[in-house]
């Protein structure tokens, strides 16, 4: 019988959920995994569910017999699909597998495949064995499952939301961008000159929304604004209900310290003596340096939309985990998506009036100006969304 090789080991990047000898995890990591097929990742793998198998790419049960046989097979299939996760709750059927693929492993978050199993605390020596320092051990409850599936991954996930729209224009102007589609519009900021841009008006305005909000997966700066914008066009939508407000007086009165990325008019008046981090510090604020000090530990933190432009969000959500944090300013993307990898407050614009904007940016307006022509407003978590655990006993 032919048995499948690889030409090369593929990289994998594993973690392994510790629970109670006499837990099920089964369940905590298939709703993990099914939620994010559902937001549209690809996902493979097989999980123990009562007394069948469950395999995640086909939503098909399978034989419990022979799963150590199945779990080779859903491995080598993600491989080939370049699969974005992989799931195996049976640790000895996962370890099999991946020896099979002579699969190595990297550790950090880079573009090795993320592959999930569990295994009872008493056998993490077994672990140890198979991943070394390689890999990580995850807590038996879905915010630690987000943890570790990482905020890197939330471009991909607000994208994959992104319908195939129309694009009903682009509009460039020498600080701001603005796409409009049939249902909301959407801003970010240019993080350099356009001119490169404009000259590629004509072919982007081809591109459909989603196509569009995929350019947020490139490391070209402008593209990245185009991406961005396009993604807020989709979820800033013209009737979305939402609060009024941008949502930082949230964490007014917060007995804890707030950090501030990026300051904003009125901040005084809104937060009590916030730690302030910006990239050109006036007098009692802090480079961009100081973040790794200042975020660990502290209460909440309000952080600029900016932020998700210049790809600096991802490292400040790792820094403030488990921190109460609130995204702000024009280019938010209020989207739910964003929950589960650490924001608790979402606050942005929708914009009411897209005409009276689009000449505003082209004249060069700044952010204190959109208010003539659009509404901050924001939406927030709801408490304890996150506390799924594996709780169910054998």
């Amino acid at each position: 019988m032919y048995q499948f090789q690889p030409t090369q080991a593929p990289y994998i990047r594993p973690g392994v959920v510790i629970h109670e000898p006499d837990s099920v995890v089964g369940g905590l990591l298939g709703d993990f995994a099914l939620a994010l097929k559902q937001r549209g990742f690809a996902v493979a793998g097989c999980v123990r569910q009562g007394d069948q198998v469950l395999d995640l790419a086909s939503g098909s049960a399978v034989s419990p017999s022979d799963l150590a046989g199945h779990a080779a097979k859903a491995f080598r299939a993600a491989m080939r699909d370049d699969s974005d996760l992989v799931v195996i709750d049976d640790f000895s059927a996962c370890t099999k597998a991946a020896k099979q693929m002579l699969a190595t492993i990297v550790p950090g978050q880079g573009l090795a495949l993320p592959v999930l199993s569990a295994i009872p605390g008493d056998q993490v020596q077994h672990w140890l064995d198979f991943a070394g320092q390689g890999g990580s051990m995850v807590a038996p409850k879905d915010s630690s499952l987000w943890q570790w599936w990482g905020p890197e991954r939330l471009y991909r996930d607000l994208t994959l939301g992104v319908a195939s729209d129309e694009v009903r224009q682009i509009v460039v102007g020498p600080r701001w961008l603005m796409v409009e589609g049939p249902a909301g519009a959407g801003l970010a900021y240019l993080p350099r000159s356009a001119k490169d841009l404009i000259a590629r008006l004509p072919e982007l305005r081809k591109q459909s929304l989603r196509q569009l909000a995929e350019l947020s997966a490139s490391w070209d700066p402008l593209e990245m604004a185009v991406g961005i914008a396009a993604i807020n066009a989709h979820y800033n939508r013209f009737d979305l209900t939402a609060d009024i407000g941008n949502g930082a007086d949230t964490f007014r009165g917060e007995s804890g310290r707030v950090v501030v990325i990026g300051a904003f008019p009125g901040l005084a008046e809104i937060l009590d003596n916030p730690q302030v981090i910006e990239t050109e510090p006036r007098p009692g604020e802090y480079p961009t340096v100081a973040m790794d000090t200042l975020l660990p530990g502290c209460a909440a933190a309000v952080v600029a939309s900016s932020t998700i432009i210049n790809r600096t969000l991802p490292r400040i959500l790792r820094l403030a985990q488990g921190s109460r944090i609130a995204l702000v300013g024009p280019a938010t993307p209020l989207s739910p998506r964003l929950y589960q990898y650490g924001v608790e407050v979402l606050g942005g614009l929708i914009i009411r009036d897209v005409r009276g904007l689009a000449n505003a940016i082209r004249a060069g307006a700044m952010p204190r100006e959109f208010t003539r022509f659009a509404t901050y407003t924001h939406i927030r978590q709801a408490p304890g969304e996150l506390t799924k655990d594996a709780t169910a006993r054998a």
